[in-house]
């Protein structure tokens, strides 16, 4: 263990966000099945599944109720049961528009198949099971968990990362998963690194989380895994992010445009290497998830497991309702979440924090004229110039925000944060990285 932790790395910029960790000593509580479930057909990036029930079918929890053949993409199961009692449009939060299936439950609860362990003898067997369970990683994108675990013959991994870092502020969902299923969380990446042939695994938890280390590193001995490491990482956000994180625990750069496996290394969440686990002993597919419920304007700040496609409005009266009637409410966290524009919409497999913040604690502050104090160049992780990017975007110069290369922006929100006026940066990355994709139409 001492040879791969005196490869520990401060990664460059960054910013030292609040931890705001109130809900971490609130174990997790599964909130009962709602009346009526919603579920887009659009949960992570690449295609869409399509649906293949229809209106008046009854399901079953772990049910498969949309699918799709593309690589990319991962089906949906039903985590209800009950009716189908339409499919129509929906209008997400971040602008997308796709179907949606609405299931009223019958209260029954009822499972379609009984939990019985996933017999993997192979690498296939293993990929097959990966996208059987519905599984995709935690953040916006939400990238299909066997896609990720399908890599290319000529690449050989060397480094399992497993990120346990959770530098959101607010967000505890990471941290319950690991101080209550720690073991579980050993034996999936027991089998990730069996199948996949990767000799050695990491697991970054930052160092704001103590029990998470003391109970991985205990799991880690009781199995006796002399190949899998719990590393203790600096309090600095975004440690998650995944080229900061092979950096600070392998060494290793990751080229701008590259992936991870390019050098070597392959990262899956914490939760992900969980669930999946969970999925290959009991053959229950992805239908839960934990939710940190936290905010100013929360009645009841807590961890809890909910069914996916829960409107957020009864998660939150599930946890005594809003403080306030106005405010924002935001799923995942302050620094990359997405606000929402209704309480009507669902939970979605991406999703590990809903927040919900006063309407006065959540007031965007007065914004000032760049001073060129170069901060957001300075927090920047991946060395962009925020400042140039902006003035490129008004000039909507694409040229430009090529060799600047906008499209590499992750949109982490640290030049934002760190701005003295208050800018709005990470709209501009975001604006510059649309004008770049026009031009190439």
């Amino acid at each position: 263990m001492g040879s791969i932790l005196n490869t520990l790395k401060i990664f460059k910029g960054g910013a030292a966000v609040p931890h705001n960790k109130e809900t971490a000593e609130f174990a997790t509580r599964k909130i009962a099945a709602p009346e009526m479930v919603i579920l887009p057909l659009q949960q992570h990036i690449g295609a869409a599944c399509e649906a293949i029930v229809k209106k008046k079918d009854i399901v079953a929890i772990g049910q498969v109720i949309a699918e799709s053949s593309a690589m990319i993409s991962a089906p949906i199961h039903a985590p209800i049961s009950g009716k189908v009692k339409q499919i129509k449009p929906i209008l997400l939060a971040n602008g997308q528009s796709c179907d949606a299936i609405y299931i009223e439950s019958d209260g029954e609860n009822t499972f379609f198949t009984p939990e019985q362990p996933q017999k993997i003898t192979n690498l296939a067997e293993l990929l097959t099971a990966a996208r059987n369970s519905g599984i995709v990683g935690i953040g916006g994108a939400g990238f299909p968990l066997h896609a990720k675990l399908t890599i290319p013959k000529e690449q050989q991994i060397d480094f399992l990362v497993i990120n346990g870092a959770e530098c959101e502020p607010f967000i505890t969902s990471d941290f319950r998963e690991m101080v209550e299923a720690p073991n579980q969380i050993i034996r999936g990446i027991e089998t990730v690194l069996k199948f996949l042939e990767i000799p050695q695994a990491i697991i970054g938890i930052e160092k704001n989380k103590p029990q998470a280390l003391e109970e991985l590193q205990a799991a880690v001995d009781l199995a006796g895994a002399e190949n899998i490491s719990v590393m203790a990482l600096p309090s600095r956000y975004p440690q998650g992010a995944e080229k900061m994180l092979i950096y600070v625990t392998t060494g290793r750069k990751v080229a701008m445009g590259k992936l991870p496996s390019h050098d070597g290394c392959l990262v899956l969440n914490v939760s992900t290497i969980s669930q999946f686990q969970h999925y290959l002993e009991t053959s229950q597919p992805l239908t839960n998830k934990r939710l940190t419920i936290a905010g100013d304007n929360i009645k009841n700040q807590q961890n809890v497991l909910v069914p996916i496609g829960m409107k957020l409005a009864d998660v939150i009266e599930d946890c005594g309702g809003m403080l306030e009637a106005e405010g924002k409410i935001i799923l995942g966290g302050p620094m990359m979440g997405i606000a929402q524009y209704s309480l009507e919409l669902p939970v979605t497999k991406q999703n590990n924090a809903l927040l919900a913040f006063k309407e006065k604690s959540a007031a965007l502050p007065e914004g000032y004229p760049c001073i060129r104090c170069g901060r957001c160049g300075q927090a920047c992780p991946l060395s962009l110039l925020p400042m140039q990017i902006e003035r490129a975007v008004k000039l909507k110069d694409a040229p430009d925000l090529e060799k600047l290369q906008v499209a590499n922006c992750m949109e982490c929100g640290c030049c934002s944060f760190v701005c003295p006026s208050n800018r709005k940066l990470v709209q501009y990355m975001r604006q510059g990285k649309l004008v770049q994709r026009e031009a190439v139409k």
